[in-house]
């Protein structure tokens, strides 16, 4: 049976979507239970005030379709994922959403590649080189990502990459809770469009971010994970590796797996 939801209650919720909407964030998602008590809610009693569930949470139940509850993203009607990346980078804008704006950064990262790509590469935060040059994984972290990538016999341009949050942390710190659930929306945006046949969550806060499970490296590897219909494997990010170069050799049984998975032939050689 449908559930109806009080007027007053409706109401409430709808400006508190249009809210979130203002602040590029259109994906909802509810824990089970929790329209069904706030079904309970009367005209007598005030609004209640609860904490927004993470929309990443492996427990989350997407909200029932509604125009009121679902408003369709500027880039839905956009069929060439080119312009619609364009749009969701314009719909950030000269982004305020977090303190980051506030701590140093010097522009969004937004994400690069190729926008119909079948893999897809996310990590955590833009660094200090990335902050400069507007790109992702252009440093040295960058460059071993660039030799995973040719080490998997593609090329940078074949794939797409992009961070957990865009800004740059202070002093690369990691990136705070409230920061990665504010700019993660539009992240969710980006692999919509791209459409990945694979993604690959180079290091724990990517992993941890998008499945929402607190868990150490080892035990987020050699497995998949379904991630909104897509296949995710986690691996060390560039940056670990440079610091332990003796993982290298983890990172590529990861890529081998990602290769076969997407019918790439498996080359002996691995990641120098």
């Amino acid at each position: 049976m449908p559930l109806v939801l009080d007027p007053q209650l409706k109401r409430a919720l709808a400006e508190r979507v249009r809210f979130y909407n203002e602040l590029g964030i259109y994906d909802f998602y509810r824990r089970s239970g929790a329209m069904e008590a706030a079904s309970a809610v009367t005209d007598s009693q005030p609004e209640p005030r609860q904490e927004m569930p993470r929309s990443k949470a492996a427990v989350a139940v997407p909200l029932e379709d509604d125009n009121v509850f679902a408003p369709a993203r500027p880039e839905a009607r956009e069929g060439d994922p080119a312009k619609a990346l364009r749009i969701i980078r314009e719909d950030i804008g000269d982004c305020t959403r977090c303190v980051l704006h506030k701590q140093g950064r010097k522009q969004i990262v937004f994400g690069v590649g190729n926008p119909n790509a079948d893999l897809m590469f996310i990590g955590e935060a833009p660094g200090a080189d990335e902050d400069q040059q507007g790109e992702p994984f252009v440093g040295r972290a960058g460059q071993l990502l660039n030799n995973m990538i040719k080490a998997m016999g593609l090329q940078r341009e074949d794939v797409y990459i992009a961070n957990i949050i865009k800004c740059r942390p202070p002093g690369n710190r990691t990136p705070e809770r409230d920061e990665c659930e504010t700019c993660s929306p539009f992240l969710m945006r980006q692999i919509e469009v791209v459409k990945p046949k694979a993604i690959v969550a180079l290091g724990a806060v990517a992993a941890k971010t998008l499945l929402a499970i607190n868990a150490p490296m080892s035990e987020f590897r050699g497995r998949w994970y379904d991630f909104r219909g897509t296949k995710l494997a986690v691996t060390y990010h560039p940056a670990f590796l440079l610091r332990d170069p003796r993982q290298k050799k983890e990172t590529w049984k990861d890529l081998q797996m990602v290769m076969k998975e997407l019918g790439l032939p498996v080359p002996t050689k691995g990641v120098e």
